[in-house]
């Protein structure tokens, strides 16, 4: 999966006090690549849909794929690289992304479309633990901060994937999702570059005997910690399953309620996926300034009375709800992920494969699930359910107060 580290470059120089801004942008960059890829696999389903002649049911069984097999394989890998980091395998994550983009152009049937949405996953699996920790060693003890950076890209990424599946795919057919394997390219090159300083970095502190941080113990409990993360699972849980009723289901709600064209649907997928982009961005440096717990109870419960009423209102209130649901309800993700990492120090690895793989499995859950409810009741009924899964925010008031201090060594 990578190669073992060998001698650092001469010239190299780590601050370990200092934030790693080309670092940090690389990994926000690549983010925002694998993500874009990802992003094309439910922008075409109204088109793969029709080609294949799938019902709802089928559609989310593919999201259902993709999500599961990044969830089940994220906290693996998370465990794996706490106890030996491989710092090449963020290129490898990305070969496996490139590898299910090109089964994806040249799917002839529904079992290849299973097939590359596992690729994908797999992808992502790697991709993902290994980058969230990278950012923390790059972060210079702004956490939230890098955090955030590095989750931005994704949901930039996300956001302008469905505006470039309009553009290329939807018009001239599944073969040109192939233009995407160019991305993945970029994106190993990057990858290998990031693993290069990471490789440096963890021969120089091997060398020098220093550790990242030093961790204050918190004075919580082991069994408040672990109803704390089962809390915070609760709340991801609330997040993932509402995303991706907008995520994988807009489209179809405002062709089926509002008969707009699949293109311009698409163009208002965009604005809810940058508005998440823009919410993700805002989450952690505002939880580093004044305290995580504070900004999941505003993002998580602060979305519900726009969710609540979405589903009355016309074809441009939709669309203006979807900007400040995007907004709040992202902004929770970075908090909750330090949040959680401050709760278990050490296991930054763990913690990020645990809580991306959760937010892939809801999501995969949640459109197996909610293609189903689509099929028997209707995609607008869908919308009328999903309103109240943010109220689950509530549970935020068993959190307990603290803010974990850290020393550098």
């Amino acid at each position: 999966m990578s190669k073992e580290p060998s001698a650092p470059n001469p010239a190299a120089t780590i601050d370990h006090k200092k934030t790693v801004m080309g670092i940090l942008i690389a990994l926000s960059v690549s983010h925002m690549l694998n993500d874009l890829i990802q992003a094309i696999l439910p922008s075409i389903y109204p088109l793969i849909k029709n080609n294949f002649n799938l019902n709802f049911a089928q559609i989310g069984l593919i999201t259902f794929t993709f999500q599961c097999t990044a969830s089940l394989l994220q906290p693996l890998v998370g465990i794996y690289t706490d106890l030996k980091p491989k710092p090449f395998s963020l290129a490898a994550g990305m070969s496996f992304t490139l590898v299910g983009i090109g089964m994806l152009a040249f799917a002839s049937d529904y079992r290849y479309l299973i097939i590359a949405a596992a690729m994908i996953g797999v992808g992502s699996a790697v991709f993902h633990p290994e980058a969230s920790r990278v950012a923390k060693l790059a972060s210079g003890g702004k956490f939230g901060f890098a955090q955030s950076l590095f989750q931005v890209g994704g949901n930039f990424g996300s956001a302008i994937g469905p505006l470039l599946a309009a553009a290329i795919v939807i018009p001239h057919g599944q073969l040109h999702v192939l233009w995407f394997s160019i991305l993945a390219f970029i994106g190993i090159i990057v990858l290998s570059k990031v693993g290069q300083w990471y490789r440096d970095h963890l021969i120089e502190l091997k060398k020098t005997g220093k550790k990242e941080h030093i961790h204050i113990p918190h004075g919580i409990s082991r069994g408040r910690v672990i109803f704390s993360i089962l809390i915070l699972m609760s709340l991801i849980f609330s997040k993932y399953f509402y995303l991706v009723s907008l995520s994988n289901y807009f489209t179809f709600y405002l062709i089926s309620k509002f008969g707009v064209s699949v293109q311009t649907s698409q163009v208002f997928l965009f604005i809810f996926l940058f508005s998440v982009a823009a919410g993700t961005i805002i989450g952690g440096p505002v939880g580093d300034r004044i305290g995580r717990k504070y900004v999941i109870w505003a993002s998580i419960l602060g979305v519900a009375p726009f969710t609540l009423i979405l589903p009355y209102m016309n074809l441009v209130w939709t669309v203006i709800l979807t900007v400040p649901i995007g907004i709040i309800l992202a902004s929770a993700m970075s908090a909750i992920l330090v949040y959680a990492q401050e709760l278990l120090p050490g296991r930054t690895g763990l913690i990020s494969g645990l809580f991306f793989g959760f937010a892939f499995g809801m999501g995969g859950l949640g459109a197996a699930l909610l293609g189903r409810l689509a099929d028997q009741t209707s995609i607008e009924y869908v919308y009328r359910v999903c309103a109240y899964l943010p109220l689950i925010g509530l549970l935020t008031v068993f959190l307990p107060n603290f803010e974990q201090k850290q020393v550098k060594a």
